[in-house]
C-alpha cells in the first residue's frame, strides 16, 4: 500500500509541475536562457528524457519523504502539508538558489523553480498523509 501512496504522491506533484511550467513557460525559458525557435518553443525540443527523469525523481523524492514521515510520525494531513512545505521551502528551494547563483542565472529562475519545489513537496506531503 505504501508504494501506491508514493506513486500517487509523485504523480500529483509531477502533474502539478506540468501545469506550473506550462503556465510559466515563457518567463522560465527566458530566465533559464533556453533558445527558442520561431514558434516560441525550445530549439531541439522533442526528447522525452526530461519528462522521464522528472517522473523518476518525483518517485525518489516522494519515497524519501514517506520514509521521513514514518520516522517522524507525520500522520495527519496538516502535518503532511506543513512538513512538505518545509522540505520544499527550506531544503530544496535554497539548494536551487545556490545552484542558480553560482550559474549566474536570474533570480526569477529561482523563484519559478523554487516555487515548484515548494508547492510540489507540499502536494506530496498532503497526498502521503491522506491514506
Amino acid at each position: 500500500m505504501e508504494l501506491v501512496n508514493i506513486l500517487a504522491a509523485a504523480a500529483g506533484s509531477w502533474v502539478f509541475g506540468a501545469i506550473w511550467y506550462m503556465a510559466l513557460s515563457k518567463p522560465w525559458m527566458e530566465a533559464a536562457g533556453i533558445p527558442r525557435d520561431e514558434n516560441g518553443r525550445p530549439q531541439g525540443n522533442g526528447s522525452p528524457m526530461p519528462f522521464v527523469l522528472s517522473a523518476i525523481c518525483m518517485i525518489i523524492v516522494a519515497g524519501m519523504m514517506r520514509h521521513i514521515f514514518a520516522m517522524a510520525a507525520i500522520d495527519t494531513v496538516g502535518k503532511g502539508l506543513m512538513s512538505g512545505l518545509g522540505i520544499g521551502l527550506f531544503f530544496i528551494a535554497p539548494w536551487i538558489m545556490i545552484n542558480n547563483a553560482y550559474g549566474m542565472k536570474p533570480f526569477r529562475l529561482t523563484l519559478i523553480d523554487g516555487g515548484y519545489a515548494t508547492i510540489g513537496c507540499t502536494i506530496i506531503g498532503v497526498i502521503l498523509t491522506l491514506f
